[in-house]
């Protein structure tokens, strides 16, 4: 057996799930556990039992992946952040409009009060607003001492030239040595207010980003997995540790992301419709060229809008632990799902609550093979064929809307609630549920290759344009390269230029991706 397996770890609310992979990329080992309040000891169980399970030691494993929706419950559940201090360079230009506009209230309670505005700032076209106060970014530092654990630097136009986030940022480490620092060009794109909001849950994540960081390393370390780790980001890709404990917010949404990689392996199609699964949702993803689709609009994550890069997903509220309940003759599916506690909870297995899986059971559209014990249970037919129709309609109205042609198209069922859907949509040209459809997140973060992604605006005059496009290829490619690729598999995978026809010279919004195999 060959000595390059890769471990695919990927960590969710509820479960654990954990594969391990040959040479040629086929599961030899696949294992769901319940995620530990720890992170730690529920990633420790699932590598013990994937390495009992293919009779391996942790020193034969080459490569380590972990996926997470850690930071995306922090968001949501808003717990465990830390205490964020922010710095706009946008004086006398940005006084108008405060730090944190549009953010709820419980998000500005939550946050505290150290949110400052100081001179700087540039112009669209790379003019300077101000110059920067040193003694004006010491006394902001002076205030904050003792008070925050991460500070946001966010300046206007910083992805036009990022030079005065860079000097307030070492400043700032002078003043604060033990304070994290978050700067809005690395993590944002243009629009000062959405990349101003993605820094500051950036920075607020960098204590959670930690803690998954040193679980994961820890577990390893136990079953001496020499291995280094990599963490996977919600473009498909993956990112050091190094960079998943500054860049936290790059893991959000990596779970549907690493299902729709993990989808494309399984069935070997690069453009299709994904349907991930679970107990509480459906996430729906498109698959281009192997890699989930960018969302192109502003994304709203816990109430805050922001711009950073995200994959174009559609939830729906249905999944395997979906309430669901009979009123007058009306079927009413959802919110509410009963989780991971379907085996206590639903009809089936002895609970009182109706949920999408015991519609499916009295269906006959899945049969149950799990641990727990079911029982019949008697449904009106019509109630029940009533639900089920409008699932498959909420479904087929999603994956119409995430399509961008009429044309029929492959849809491909992942996660372990995807056993209550049928074989058959309206609009698919086929429907897929490839084998090990249940840990297809796992898969996905494990076959992850690690990338490099340039986001700048730049003059791109016409004569030049063949060598400065060159250049930029080249500048993706070494980050993808500095990050841990290897230099003979990096290529580009994504090119987006964007003209802003409001400026003089040729200048473009650029976008550039390349990725390539872990070394």
């Amino acid at each position: 057996m060959s000595s390059k397996i890769r471990l695919g770890i990927d960590v969710g609310g509820t479960n654990t799930d954990g594969v391990l992979l040959d040479s040629q990329l086929n599961v030899l080992a696949k294992v769901k556990v319940s995620t530990s309040q720890d992170i730690s000891s529920g990633i420790n169980l699932a590598i013990d039992q994937l390495l009992k399970q293919a009779n391996l030691t942790g020193d034969q494993v080459s490569y380590a992946m972990l996926g997470t929706t850690q930071c995306t419950n922090a968001i949501v559940e808003r717990k465990g952040l830390d205490r964020v201090g922010m710095i706009r360079l946008a004086l006398p230009s940005g006084s108008s409009v405060p730090p944190l506009c549009g953010w709820s209230d419980s998000w500005q309670k939550l946050l505290g009060e150290h949110f400052y505005q100081a001179h700087g700032g540039y112009e669209y076209d790379g003019r300077l607003i101000a110059e920067l106060d040193k003694d004006e970014i010491l006394e902001l530092c002076h205030a904050m001492r003792g008070k925050v654990d991460s500070i946001a630097i966010c300046g206007v136009f910083s992805p036009v030239n990022s030079e005065q986030e860079i000097t307030v940022a070492q400043w700032v480490k002078e003043a604060l040595p033990d304070v994290k620092v978050s700067l809005s060009h690395q993590v944002g794109s243009l629009g000062i207010l959405e990349r101003e909001n993605a820094t500051i849950l950036n920075a607020a994540l960098q204590g959670t980003a930690l803690k998954f960081v040193q679980g994961f390393c820890h577990a390893l370390e136990s079953h001496r997995i020499t291995a280094q780790p990599y963490f996977g980001q919600n473009d498909g890709t993956l990112m050091n540790q190094e960079d998943a404990i500054k860049y936290p917010i790059l893991t959000v949404a990596c779970g549907p992301t690493n299902s729709i990689r993990g989808a494309s392996h399984l069935t070997q199609l690069k453009d299709a419709i994904v349907i991930d699964v679970g107990g509480t949702t459906s996430d729906i993803g498109a698959l281009t060229h192997g890699y989930p689709r960018e969302s192109s609009s502003a994304v709203e994550l816990g109430e805050v809008r922001t711009n950073f890069r995200m994959p174009d997903i559609l939830a729906l509220a249905i999944g395997g632990g979906t309430k669901v309940s009979f009123a007058d003759g009306m079927v009413s599916i959802g919110p509410e799902s009963v989780g991971h506690q379907l085996t206590s909870q639903a009809l089936s297995f002895g609970g009182e609550q109706l949920t999408l899986t015991d519609i499916a059971l009295s269906k006959r559209v899945m049969t149950w093979k799990g641990q727990a014990e079911q029982r019949q249970i008697s449904l009106d037919p019509v109630l029940v064929e009533t639900c089920y129709k409008d699932m498959i309609q909420q479904l087929e109205e999603g994956i119409d809307k995430m399509k961008t042609s009429a044309q029929d198209i492959p849809v491909i069922l992942v996660g372990g609630g995807s056993a209550i859907l049928p074989d058959h949509f309206q609009g698919a040209s086929e429907v897929t549920r490839p084998e090990h459809f249940e840990v297809a997140n796992a898969i996905g973060v494990a076959l992850g290759e690690v990338s490099g992604q340039l986001d700048k605006v730049i003059a791109i005059p016409t004569p030049q344009r063949k060598a400065i496009i060159s250049e930029l290829e080249t500048e993706a490619k070494m980050l993808a390269i500095n990050a841990g690729a290897s230099p003979d598999t990096v290529e580009m995978i994504e090119k987006i230029e964007v003209p802003l026809s409001y400026l003089q010279g040729g200048m473009c919004h650029i976008k550039y991706k390349a990725a390539g195999s872990l070394k």
